[in-house]
């Protein structure tokens, strides 16, 4: 069905291609996962399947792409638009129409199918996704997690034969994602469908896949059964490394297997106490934010009813539930950028001024107060290229800075792998760290060219450049929206180490993720939000391994024992001859 023929792509701007004499072919009905660090060219494969690479994001493309006997050189995107449907990383991009009704029906409209069976169609994809309570709503008015849902709608009512998927679930709540996939699967199944798919969060789709094209970086690729790809990968979900680490073979990719291999590993881990996930604790948190009855409406709307919530410095915060239950509302709310119908929010400043609130301030205070990385990282990048995003970074928080009259500088003394304390008996202090923009960005995506224009980068690159420029300033208060979508698990691992400083430093956290098993890792404390309102609020163990929905992976297979992570099994257990799961 797709065949690539010692294809190669390189772009004007770079030096070496970003894919290297690639030879594939991928079987009709086969559901193919492609896997890779951010900035690998996942995207670019992806594109090259239906024309968007080269026709619309230039570069040149040598060898031969051809999909259902059509050569994607001689043909664009239009000419494949009944054969081969595309869902990008960021929903927006492929919008054209105003609501969801009109947005399913678009495709369908261009390839002239007809009324009676267009009507059909977009009734039976609007009950599969989850969507008929949404079908006369505006796009622009969903979650990011529904306008994902409407996006992968509008390629499934066209019935495509191929169908490629970039991130498709990575702004879907867990159940979302579970009746994507599972429609997703079912379309391999039962139609033979051919589905190319490239996802950050294997623990969600590894189960599913037929095949796994990974690419290593060096623009080759490398194809295999699941199993045999993950024995070596350099990303893993945590089934596979668990698996690694307890040495099963065969390799688990599902919970179930892994379950059944686990039997002896769990009863050699039940006596072991469970090291913690989240460094010790010391002293009394201090209340940095105070939210008290918080209310956000849209055209007589509730999104957030009423909600009450304090942020302590040190503490690490992952707003969690499903879409459209308020999560970015609040957060905006208690930003001071977003409407906010009713309440009060009081911020502690690290002067020692009295608590003031985000809303009433200057932009440049309110941001050395309350820091917001937003779910669309493009709407802060302005500039020509990555270079001037970090130089303004820098400069605007120097500037910050300077009206305190004090200077920060960073430090990092003390190994990660080192058990640590955090003190948290004091509010940020201006001797805190002022990150530079640079090395945050080359944390989270090393290699990227400072010449490169932002609007260039992958998803999960644009993302790396948005929150090095947020942490730049360093403010009191961080919260994250989405951050970790288009990051892979290396740089959600840098991720987690460097909010874990931040909070280290007595700033209060904020975390809005779907996230479970970055959660698992990264967060002291779970608040879930279900229809505007906070329905659970509790430390991170608690509030997870009590919900199938939340678990992660090794709570999954190690349950009833209370492992989060890979990392604490390892900490438990070291097994240096193989055996500890046999």
């Amino acid at each position: 069905m797709i065949v690539f023929d010692d294809v190669s792509v390189l772009y004007d701007d770079t030096a070496e291609p970003v894919l290297r004499g690639v030879d594939l072919t991928v079987e009709e009905g086969e559901l193919c996962l492609v896997v890779g660090h951010t900035g690998v060219g996942k995207s670019t494969l992806l594109g090259a399947v239906n024309g968007l690479v080269p026709h619309f994001t230039g570069g040149t493309l040598y060898g031969r792409v051809t999909v259902d006997g059509r050569d994607t050189a001689a043909h664009p995107p239009r000419e494949l638009a009944d054969v081969v449907g595309f869902v990008g990383q960021d929903p927006l991009d492929g919008f054209v129409t105003d609501t969801v009704e009109e947005e399913l029906a678009y495709a369908m409209e261009q390839l002239a199918v007809p009324p009676a069976v267009m009507r059909k169609r977009v009734e039976e994809t609007l009950d599969l996704l989850g969507l008929a309570d949404l079908r006369h709503r505006a796009l622009y008015e969903l979650s990011g997690g529904q306008q994902q849902r409407v996006a992968i709608g509008s390629v499934l009512t066209a019935h495509p034969r191929v169908l490629v998927l970039d991130e498709p679930t990575s702004a879907l709540d867990p159940t979302a994602a579970e009746e994507v996939l599972s429609a997703v699967t079912r379309l391999v199944h039962d139609l033979g469908v051919t589905v190319l798919l490239a996802e950050h969060r294997l623990e969600r789709v590894l189960q599913y896949a037929d095949r796994v094209i990974q690419l290593p970086g060096d623009g080759t690729v490398v194809t295999g059964p699941p199993a045999q790809v993950f024995r070596t990968s350099s990303v893993a979900p945590p089934v596979v490394e668990l698996g690694r680490l307890a040495g099963w073979d065969p390799l688990p990719l599902s919970i179930r297997d892994a379950r059944r291999a686990a039997v002896a590993l769990r009863t050699r881990l039940a006596d072991a106490p469970v090291p913690p996930v989240r460094p010790a604790t010391e002293g009394e948190r201090p209340v940095l934010l105070d939210a008290r009855g918080v209310t956000v409406t849209y055209h007589g709307v509730p999104a957030v009813c009423e909600v009450d919530l304090k942020l302590r410095g040190g503490e690490i915060t992952a707003l969690m539930g499903r879409n459209g239950s308020g999560k970015s509302s609040l957060l905006w709310a208690l930003q001071g950028s977003g409407p906010r119908r009713a309440g009060t929010v009081a911020v502690t400043s690290a002067d020692g001024t009295e608590p003031a609130d985000p809303k009433s301030l200057s932009a440049a205070r309110a941001r050395r107060l309350v820091g917001l990385v937003p779910q669309t990282p493009t709407d802060l990048l302005y500039l020509e290229s990555v270079k001037q995003e970090l130089a303004q970074a820098d400069h605007e928080s120097a500037a910050v800075a300077s009206t305190d009259g004090k200077s920060r500088t960073w430090t990092r003394n003390q190994p990660r792998n080192q058990p640590r304390t955090r003190p948290r008996s004091q509010p940020p202090t201006q001797a805190a760290a002022q990150l530079s923009a640079r090395v945050v960005l080359d944390r989270l995506a090393p290699g990227i060219d400072d010449a490169t224009h932002p609007r260039d980068l992958s998803e999960g690159q644009k993302l790396a450049l948005v929150l090095a420029i947020q942490l730049a300033a360093t403010p009191g208060v961080l919260l994250l929206d989405e951050p970790t979508r288009g990051l892979d698990y290396r740089a959600k691992s840098e991720l987690t180490h460097i909010v874990d400083d931040l909070a280290a430093e007595g700033r209060a956290v904020v975390i809005s993720t779907h996230d479970v098993e970055f959660v698992a890792r990264a967060a002291d404390r779970v608040v879930v939000m279900a229809e505007g309102d906070i329905v659970a609020d509790g430390p991170t163990t608690e509030v997870i391994v009590a919900s199938p929905v939340f678990a992660p992976q090794v709570a999954k297979i190690l349950a009833p024992l209370s492992y989060l992570t890979v990392d604490q099994v390892t900490a438990a257990v070291l097994p240096s001859d193989g055996e500890a799961g046999r």
